[in-house]
């Protein structure tokens, strides 16, 4: 029982995908949010919403060129807009639209052909939907038959990502029924539901099946009455969908950074990239998501291998793959790209066995130890590093 959970942990790393009418618009998934006089034009997008053919083919050879093992794709966002046949639910959807394509389904056969796990992002906040302010007992009926389209018409899917209670604490959102229809349909699909950046790492509902961080907020899960998982979503700029001028992206350190975190933390790491409207990644996003990749092959894949230790380090986290121990000394500044001047922090091994076998991961290069101590070491490339990774034995 729940080994579905464990299997989910094992992936990792999966890539996070926010796409669908507000990738035309060009300035982030909250448009219709922030430009609500705007709604008619936006509602008429579906008539030029025209998506490259191989849309799917390219997403999914990035993300596993990144080192990803799942990508969760937003099948509806919060202006209502689904990516997928709702099957007589309503017109506003991607088959009606000038495309005329089911694109969840060629998303679900893209990550098929690459052996990539596919997951399916839901929105509980429904901007077009009448009934979610008017009627929300409806809404609710629509949410769950909504659901019940994704999971009975794609075969085997890892999970659904659910996201926007936040928005109404206090309504009755029918959790049992909705996330029971996903149970009774996918029994060994993750259920997910983001909680938000202000309860990050809570469980929430019983049936859930893991805790969420947001936006590099990450921490130990609360304690359990059964096996849950941990995952925290990230996103390269300031925006989750395409935003033509956003020029808020994160340093390739940071990210870094970002991922080996969730992994002392025993959580996956989750994260985004934003297509442009015709269903294809910026350039930039695809040079990140190679940089990730070269550097995951670079440190022998040890991201997925890899859990919190049980010794501890002074100015470094400790994580094992069951032969090696890491230390991983991570940048003071978790935004910066350099140490400051004259930065010459001493990492020690908290154990009474000696350390022996001691080699600086990237580089190779030996590790002089003194007293299961060593100093952090500028590398060849300058000051410029996401972490410096000590392996070593005890």
């Amino acid at each position: 029982m729940y080994t579905y959970v464990k299997e989910f942990e094992k992936l990792g790393f999966g890539m996070f995908v926010h796409f669908g009418l507000y990738s035309m618009v060009e300035k982030g998934e909250w448009y219709l949010h922030y430009y609500p006089d705007d709604r008619e034009n936006y509602e008429k997008l579906p008539q030029k919403f025209k998506v490259a053919k191989n849309w799917a083919r390219e997403l999914v050879k990035n993300a596993k060129l990144a080192g990803c093992k799942y990508i969760a794709l937003t099948t509806r966002h919060h202006d209502g807009f689904s990516l997928y046949d709702t099957k007589g639910l309503n017109t506003y959807d991607a088959p009606h639209s000038a495309c005329k394509r089911d694109l969840v389904a060629e998303f679900v056969e893209a990550c098929r052909n690459e052996g990539l796990v596919p997951f399916f992002y839901h929105t509980l906040i429904d901007w077009h939907v009448p009934e979610f302010k008017t009627d929300f007992p409806a809404y609710i009926d629509y949410l769950v038959k909504s659901v019940e389209i994704l999971c009975t018409n794609y075969g085997k899917i890892g999970g659904i990502w659910f996201d926007g209670t936040w928005n109404a604490p206090d309504a009755d959102w029918q959790e049992d029924r909705l996330y029971g229809t996903v149970r009774r349909l996918q029994p060994t699909a993750m259920i997910i539901n983001n909680t938000g950046v202000n309860a990050l790492g809570k469980k929430g509902h019983p049936m859930l099946d893991s805790v969420t961080f947001e936006r590099g907020k990450t921490g130990r899960t609360e304690e359990s009455d059964r096996p849950r998982a941990g995952e925290m979503c990230q996103v390269f700029g300031g925006f989750w969908g395409y935003a033509k001028h956003d020029y808020s992206y994160k340093p390739l350190a940071c990210l870094i950074q970002n991922l080996l975190d969730c992994r002392y933390h025993n959580c996956n790491f989750l994260l985004n990239v934003g297509p442009k409207g015709n269903g294809l990644l910026p350039s930039l996003d695809k040079a990140y998501l190679e940089a990730i990749g070269n550097w995951i092959t670079h440190t022998g894949d040890l991201i997925y291998r890899a859990k919190a230790a049980s010794i501890e380090a002074e100015n470094a986290d400790v994580l094992t793959d069951g032969e090696y121990y890491y230390a991983v000394v991570k940048n003071p500044e978790p935004y910066a790209m350099s140490l400051p001047k004259g930065d010459r922090r001493v990492v020690k091994i908290l154990t009474e066995k000696p350390i022996r076998e001691a080699i600086w991961l990237e580089e190779g290069l030996p590790i002089e130890v003194n007293d299961n101590s060593f100093p952090v070491k500028n590398s060849d490339y300058g000051e410029n590093w996401p972490a410096h990774i000590a392996r070593f034995k005890i």
